[in-house]
């Protein structure tokens, strides 16, 4: 009888411990990863992070590297806008198949082997604006938005980049960089309109708003290549950015 007592007592002190520890630890009880969620950054994915943690350092490396190599290559052997499309496109992918922060480290890296290899001034022009813009991408090609809020984006980054390098040269040089610019545009403005018989002059301000829109409409027709080629290699390799306007897929004869 006294056996039975004894266990019963140890029972009953079991589960009253064990229902302590359940209510002392209410979280480590209800903590149930999501295994199913393909988000890298979300906080049910921590086992999944410590396993995939060696590849996503291996790949996050690599395409650091291969952003900087063709930043380098193309400085110092200009081809034209051949390697200049692919500037953002492998921090995008990091950013696609590893999430925010991962596309963050790879543009921070780049910038930093391009300061040991190029020196600080030529780093800061290649993550101001391509490795931000790669990770602007990224993330909105994650979020499948449309091409034309990506695109939108992408060339205002890209116009910021743009007076961002005059400002940063223009400092370094000690002269204003954007009264070349300006004059250029206003030799351009002044021919059109002596070949469309116009005897206005255009004020200085007229001719800078017009310099302005060039460049934003250059950012534009940048980006929308960029997406091209990110929409025929990215498919490829597995990480596919949403889909073009019907225009595009007829444009470029593309079958889903």
């Amino acid at each position: 009888m006294s056996d039975f007592f004894s266990a019963d007592s140890a029972s009953n002190l079991s589960s009253s411990s064990n229902t302590n520890n359940d209510r002392q630890n209410p979280a480590i009880s209800a903590w149930s990863p999501d295994r199913t969620n393909p988000d890298p950054d979300s906080p049910d994915q921590t086992s999944d992070r410590s396993s995939t943690a060696p590849l996503r350092l291996v790949e996050t490396a690599f395409l650091a590297s291969t952003a900087s190599l063709i930043w380098l290559v193309n400085y110092y052997f200009p081809l034209g806008p051949l390697l200049r499309v692919f500037f953002p496109v492998p921090i995008a992918l990091v950013y696609l198949r590893w999430g925010q922060r991962a596309a963050w480290m790879a543009a921070l890296v780049s910038g930093l082997l391009l300061s040991v290899l190029m020196g600080p001034t030529r780093s800061i022009l290649y993550v101001i604006p391509f490795g931000i813009m790669g990770v602007a991408l990224g993330g909105l090609w994650r979020r499948k938005t449309s091409w034309s809020v990506s695109i939108s984006v992408g060339a205002l980054i890209g116009t910021f980049g743009f007076f961002f390098r005059f400002w940063l040269l223009s400092a370094l040089v000690g002269q204003d960089l954007w009264v070349y610019v300006t004059a250029q545009v206003a030799e351009m403005v002044e021919w059109v309109f002596v070949k469309l018989g116009w005897l206005s002059v255009p004020s200085l301000n007229t001719i800078q708003a017009i310099a302005a829109g060039m460049i934003l409409v250059n950012n534009i027709i940048y980006l929308f290549v960029v997406h091209l080629v990110a929409k025929l290699l990215l498919d490829r390799l597995g990480n596919p950015i949403p889909r073009p306007p019907r225009w595009v897929q007829v444009l470029i004869d593309y079958e889903e």
